[in-house]
């Protein structure tokens, strides 16, 4: 005798949604976490405003003030100096203007005390534009 086997009806198959969205934030957090930002600089198109002509010689920043930051010491537009050289050096250019950019540039090495130094003498001198950057 051949039997018949019952056939079950197919039970409407449910799409667990739970397990989708943790999968989608933990790869969100991954490419969060391993995207450097150098990739994100350098897809950056900047353009810079032009500068106020009616603005007085004296207020216009001509050049840069590059500072880098060592483990023995600092170079001031690649002279050797030391602290309190700086000071002196920062304190006549904040008088002159204070809107000198200044770009420091820490080596890997070089101790977090020296960096703490070189943005108090720059607090004090009374310039506000400061990049810090690592080399």
């Amino acid at each position: 005798m051949a039997r018949k086997k019952e056939r079950k009806q197919a039970e409407n198959a449910k799409l667990e949604m739970t397990p989708m969205i943790d999968v989608v934030f933990q790869l969100l957090i991954f490419f969060i976490v391993t995207l450097k930002q150098e990739d994100i600089l350098s897809h950056l198109d900047v353009t810079r405003p032009a500068p106020d002509p009616n603005a007085k010689p004296e207020e216009q920043v001509k050049d840069l003030l590059q500072i880098e930051v060592y483990a023995r010491g600092f170079t001031l537009r690649g002279r050797r100096v030391g602290i309190a050289e700086l000071d002196r050096q920062l304190t006549r250019l904040g008088g002159i203007s204070k809107n000198i950019s200044v770009i420091i540039k820490c080596t890997g090495d070089s101790p977090h005390a020296n960096l703490v130094q070189l943005l108090d003498v720059c607090a004090k001198a009374g310039l506000q534009n400061l990049s810090v950057f690592s080399m």
